[in-house]
């Protein structure tokens, strides 16, 4: 009699809801259903479009119940996964702007923050839910690709999925 082996993995899920993601809940709800058994450690916040001084737990209280992005830089160290959702699809001033959200004035642009996590997570992908096909004609999913690495975004399909596993585990 051997115990159920279990995953050691640790990962944060990133999630962007609100917008343009509203389309693609369905799916998302999906993803985190049958990741949320997988990991020795999951963790999960949400995030509005990109990255910026904060995040939250719960989408009902997101503007009273902050968590600061810098606490999760502090708090998970470097041998967390990092898995971005979201369709990466905004306004390029979001992403490259101080003040370009579209929720609240952030004191620096959205690309900072996300360049941080690239800096400290190794292990990182982002999954955007828009079909490959259309990520060259978004100058918004051509910064954010930028900005972490061409070669961290995967589709949100069973090979973009396999293809983001991969990377993780490299």
């Amino acid at each position: 009699m051997r115990p159920e082996r279990r995953n050691a993995v640790k990962v944060l899920l990133l999630l962007d809801i609100g917008g343009s993601m509203d389309s693609h809940i369905k799916l998302c709800e999906e993803l985190f259903s049958a990741a949320r058994t997988e990991f020795k450690s999951l963790e999960f916040f949400y995030f509005h479009n990109c990255l910026y001084e904060s995040v939250w737990k719960d989408n009902r209280r997101r503007h009273d119940e902050k968590t600061m992005t810098w606490d999760l830089l502090h708090k998970y160290p470097s041998d967390y996964r990092i898995v971005f959702v979201g369709d990466a699809t905004m306004s390029p001033y979001e992403i490259t702007y101080p003040g370009g959200s579209v929720e609240h004035w952030n004191e620096e642009p959205g690309a900072v923050w996300l360049q941080r996590f690239a800096d400290v997570y190794e292990r990182m992908v982002w999954l955007n839910p828009t079909p490959r096909a259309h990520w060259d004609h978004t100058p918004s999913i051509q910064l954010v690709r930028e900005i972490i690495g061409p070669d961290r975004m995967f589709s949100l399909t069973i090979e973009g999925l396999d293809g983001a596993m991969r990377e993780l585990s490299r």
